[in-house]
Order: structure tokens, then sequence, then C-alpha cells
């Protein structure tokens, strides 16, 4: 088994992650993306860790579960936690990021360390009959396609290529595991200029913010929303208004899909034109729910509210939450143009609809992220099925520590079942019939000794012994 260096494939957030703490314990890395040669067809530019759904890396409270993970790989020193903190954008109690900013200082950490190694190329299999490659026995240099099978045979491999892995190198991945992927999908929101959007009606304010104004009067609370945090852009609709943009949505036309992405959608991406089909009030309930705001133009709470989050540091472009979609780019901007505020709205990025794919981490992973039967080779990220930007960074810091573990010929780390590290990686590893994509939460942590019925607190207490656990792993490790 080769040990000058352990292969990283994939420069998304897992990868990322993984690279920069492999080289940290001044272990070289080979690190294999394939932009700009190819894209995905959610990616758009060269740079690592490209945010293509929400910019938000979601809760900083430590009574939210992802708040708590965050607050793990912070402890654990993460790269990429520690580069969200640095180029945050305003978004109430949610880590919010400046896509742009962020993949720059991801990309700048990995190209100036000098024992990572960027190898720009697409890993293909030998398996993938278009490229003709079976029984191939060339050498890699800089003119031969880089084969997965080579890849994997005498090297410690990290395989964190995400949700979009190219058909070729997705077919070697099946072969390696001898199991079919799975498929589901996942939507990314449109993104719309601030100046475009029309604030004789749209005003700013976070949920349930709105209603301090009952201990004010209309005018003071007008006053104070001028001056107050402006993360959030809301959009309120009447009765007739909401009413006649659902019925246009279900109705709009949608990007066709393939056969082969004809899969089960995965219910926490929903795509709204989806959820607006189950009903006339889903939406009302979901993503649009009036609760927490009330309308300065008539003090009242409106009967559905839209809401747009900061996308950048600037405060230029706002995202659309909820609004992850597959119309037709022409159809977004027609329904959504019905939405008040929206009437002349200029897009920047229309949502867009794309495959994802996960293996079956449960019959394949240890809760070390590295294969059963093929040790040496490690999976990290939303190919694993732990869904999320935090919940990715997270896997790539425990596949990268347990490759350093196997370099140096040390006994793996399994994570503690009381942290919010351990358990995600014991539910991708864990037998299931019924295995989907999962999000960090307080329900696969372990049970507290006593009950407590009070939510808040017990997430808090939950949380104080999470941090507490991942503390004494980093002193022991540090020392």
């Amino acid at each position: 088994m080769n040990k000058d260096y352990i292969v990283v494939i994939g420069g998304g957030l897992a990868g990322s992650e993984a690279a920069l703490q492999i080289a940290k314990q001044n272990i070289k890395v080979k690190l294999y993306e394939m932009k700009p040669v190819k894209f995905s067809p959610a990616h758009s530019n060269s740079n690592f860790a490209e945010i293509v759904c929400s910019n938000s890396f979601k809760s900083n409270l430590l009574t939210n579960a992802c708040g708590l993970l965050k607050e793990e790989l912070r402890i654990l020193d993460s790269f990429l936690i520690k580069t969200a903190d640095k180029v945050q954008v305003p978004a109430g109690q949610a880590l919010a990021v400046d896509r742009d900013e962020f993949a720059k200082e991801v990309t700048r950490l990995i190209e100036s360390n000098e024992n990572i190694e960027v190898i720009k190329k697409e890993v293909v299999s030998k398996y993938d009959d278009s490229i003709k490659a079976k029984g191939s026995n060339k050498k890699e240099d800089d003119n031969d396609k880089i084969f997965f099978e080579d890849l994997i045979e005498d090297n410690i491999v990290i395989i964190a290529t995400g949700p979009l892995t190219s058909d070729s190198l997705s077919i070697g991945i099946k072969h390696l595991t001898g199991d079919d992927s799975l498929y589901f999908f996942d939507a990314a929101s449109p993104i719309i200029e601030k100046d475009s959007i029309d604030f004789d009606i749209a005003f700013y304010g976070n949920r349930y913010d709105e209603e301090k104004k009952k201990e004010e009067s209309i005018e003071e609370w007008k006053e104070r929303l001028k001056t107050q945090e402006k993360s959030y852009i809301n959009l309120p609709m009447k009765k007739q208004e909401y009413e006649s943009f659902v019925n246009e949505l279900i109705n709009a036309e949608v990007v066709m899909l393939h056969d082969f992405e004809k899969k089960e959608i995965f219910e926490g991406c929903m795509p709204v034109e989806i959820m607006a089909g189950r009903g006339i009030d889903t939406l009302r309930f979901g993503p649009l729910k009036p609760m927490g705001f009330d309308d300065p133009r008539t003090g009242k709470r409106p009967y559905a509210v839209v809401q747009l989050r900061q996308d950048n540091k600037e405060a230029d472009l706002y995202n659309m939450v909820g609004f992850q979609t597959n119309l037709k780019f022409g159809e977004q901007k027609r329904v959504f143009s019905l939405i008040p505020g929206l009437q002349n709205a200029n897009y920047v990025k229309y949502g867009v609809m794309h495959r994802n794919t996960f293996i079956n981490s449960t019959k394949l992973l240890n809760n070390t992220y590295n294969m059963k039967e093929k040790p040496n080779v490690f999976f990290a990220g939303q190919i694993t099925g732990v869904e999320g930007y935090v919940e990715s960074i997270s896997s790539g810091m425990v596949a990268s520590l347990n490759a350093i573990r196997q370099i140096e010929d040390k006994e793996k780390i399994a994570f503690d079942d009381e942290t919010m590290i351990g358990c995600l990686a014991n539910y991708i590893s864990t037998p299931n019939e019924k295995f989907q994509p999962m999000n960090a939460n307080f329900g696969i942590l372990k049970e507290l000794d006593k009950k407590i019925k009070d939510k808040k607190l017990k997430y808090t207490q939950l949380s104080e012994r999470s941090l507490e656990k991942i503390k004494n792993f980093k002193t022991s490790v540090d020392n």
C-alpha cells in the first residue's frame, strides 16, 4: 500500500476539508478535481467548495442540531467552518456566506498549501464503455486518462465526488460497491437583484421580530424597520394574490426529466411547484407561512409571505427562501412576477433541479467512513447520504482523520454517539432498508439519562454534553 500520499477525489465541501486536514498533518495529498475541464449540471466556476444551492449554513444556535454540529467542527479546527465564519453575511441567527468569497478563500487555502498537489482532470472508469478503457495498463501521466480503478488499487483514497458524480466515475463506483447507487433530487432557488424589488410592497425583518409592534405604535414600528438588520426581505400576499400565484405555479411548464432521473424526490428539498400541487394551503403552512409578520401597509398579518434571504456581503443579491424549483427559466420569470414586489425582478440565477447520487452506505461503510470490504477506500460528503453543507464538511473531517490514522498504522477513530458528528457517522453506517439522506437532528443523538419535557432545555443539555465530549477528544488528540 502506497503511503507517500493520500488521494482525494473531488474538491467540494467534503473533499476540500479532507485535503486541508490531511495536509495540516504534513502528509502529502493528491487532490483530483474535474473542473474546469468538465462541469456538473449545477456547477459554474472553477473554484473549490462551490456552493450551488442556498448560501445558508443554517442556524448558529446550540439549540439547533446544525448549530451544534458547526460548534463541534469549530472545536476540531475545521478549515471550511472557519472560512464560512470569515466571509459570513448578515442572516439573523443563521450562518450565511458570500458564496463567491467562500469558494475563493477555500481555493486560496488549497492552492497555496505545499502539501496539496491539485490535478485538474476527470477521474474515469475502465468499465465505462464510452471511453473504451477496459483492460488498459497505461501508466498515469499528463497525457493519459486518470482511471479510478488504478487510484483505489494501491492508495488510501477518499471519494468525495458529491451528489453530482460524473457518469463515468459513477460506473466505477457501482462496480466497486457491487450495489446500485440510489438517486434523489435536489433543487436550487432563484437569486434576485435587490434593486429590482419593489419596496413600496416589500419590507425588511426577521420572522416574529415584527410582533414587537404590539408594544409600539405603527409609526414607531415602521421607523424601527428602517434601521434594523436587513438580512431578510419579506413580500406579503393577499388571499387572491396567493391563490392566483399557486394556480399558475402548479400549471407552469417544468423541465422534462430523463428516464433515469425519474426517481423519488427527497422530501428535505421539495421543489416549490410539487409542494404547491399537494394542496392550496400547503405553501401557506410551509415556506410562505405568515406567522410572525405584519404587513406595514395594513398593520395586519398577511395571508402569506414570501421571504428573500441576503446572498452576498454587499447585500445586493437575495435568494428566494424555499423556492427550489424545476420550472423552465421563462416560466420562473412569468410565475414569480405574480408575487407582489417581484413584478420587475431581475434574476441573476434561475432555480435549477438536478439528479443527486448517493451510495447505500448502510451496507458499505463503517462509522469511520471507510469501506468494510476495502478499508483503504473512504467516502465523504453527500454521496454517503449525509445531507447538507455542514454535514458534508463533518464527513470530510472524519474521513480525513481516519485516512491519516490508516497511513500512520493507527487505530481508526469512531466518534462518540453522544456527539452530532458521531451520530451522523453511525446513521450512514447502520443497516436500514429505508435509507434516506439525513440532516443533523437531535433525534439521532443518544438520549439524556433523565427525561426533560422542556425542548429548549433538553437541546441545550444535549449540546453541552456533546461539546464536552468533543473538547475531551480534541485534548486527547493534541496530547
